[in-house]
């Protein structure tokens, strides 16, 4: 009886396929901490017709490589091999404990390519989110460096349609004044999840004086740092969502930047800490009838890996 051979995609010794995934090494394992989220959300019951919605968070964040190599297959040029990470991602509010967020997805190492001609490897992380969304985010900055993470200030102060979506540490050019801004300044910071001594003001309108708290003494003598963003190719990275959300809520951007981080405390082992700021815009009106604006979504996290 004849006999049908089966192949498989065998997977490379260990340092090999450590080496394959580049940058991406440093995320492999399990992630554990606690962090601040930030998010208007539209509520046309009650005036002025959005809640800004403040959370401090517990978060497991979970990276496991995938085995082998993932081939492309070229027709300009020849084939190419990404190595990467699927990842799942759980986010609950500290307090009360209820689920916020849920996201699995894979971060891909992409080597450098003749056709299109890009010099440098590239990180891209692909994510679901079950509101309906999917998203595609290319590296615009991947590198080692042997200090500590540069945080510089991400502003979530809402801003008009027609100005075009700043960089992540930028500030919108027309940031909306009251009756919007009169709720954020006029909120409390949660009473988890945040380290004491913070502003309000201040936090709630740059969340990243949550991590900068967070590492404040620490003795931080390497970190790996991945920028990327859903706008970062046109044409070739986004988000994707249901008719619902592009109705109600439409996710138009997401900026983020993670900062992966190995931490020397005097008298102690090294141990590795992974912090991150992300911005979403979503972009709905403020009240019924009214004109769509742009409201940045950001949520930060310190977490340490287990």
């Amino acid at each position: 009886m004849a006999t049908t051979e089966r192949t498989f995609r065998a997977s490379p010794p260990q340092e090999i396929l450590l080496e394959k995934l580049g940058l991406l090494k440093e995320f492999r394992g399990t992630w554990v901490g606690t962090g601040f989220n930030l998010i208007a959300r539209p509520d046309f019951k009650t005036p002025p017709g959005f809640f800004l919605e403040l959370n401090g968070t517990i978060e497991n964040l979970e990276f496991t490589q995938i085995g082998g190599n993932i081939p492309n297959r070229g027709s300009e040029q020849p084939d190419i091999n990404l190595f990467g990470l699927h990842y799942l991602q759980q986010v609950a509010d500290c307090q009360t404990k209820g689920a916020l967020h849920i996201e699995p997805g894979l971060w891909i190492h992409v080597p450098p390519t003749e056709d299109p001609v890009v010099a440098n490897d590239t990180y891209v992380r692909q994510a679901t989110i079950p509101h309906g969304d999917s998203l595609l985010a290319q590296s615009t900055t991947a590198i080692s460096v042997k200090t500590g993470p540069d945080i510089l200030p991400v502003d979530t102060f809402p801003f008009p349609i027609t100005d075009p979506i700043p960089a992540l540490n930028a500030s919108a050019a027309h940031p909306l004044g009251p009756p919007y801004i009169n709720q954020y300044l006029n909120s409390a910071l949660p009473t988890c999840s945040v380290p004491p001594g913070l502003d309000s003001d201040g936090t709630i309108r740059d969340p990243t004086e949550v991590l900068r708290a967070a590492i404040k003494g620490q003795n931080i003598t390497r970190t790996v740092v991945l920028v990327i963003s859903t706008a970062a190719v046109s044409g070739s990275t986004g988000i994707l969502n249901i008719p619902f959300v592009v109705t109600n809520a439409n996710a138009q951007q997401m900026d983020a930047i993670f900062w992966i981080e190995t931490v020397e405390p005097a008298g102690g082992e090294p141990f590795m800490q992974l912090q991150y700021v992300q911005r979403v815009i979503l972009q709905f009106p403020a009240e019924p009838g009214g004109n769509v604006i742009n409201w940045p979504h950001v949520s930060v996290a310190t977490l340490v890996k287990q």
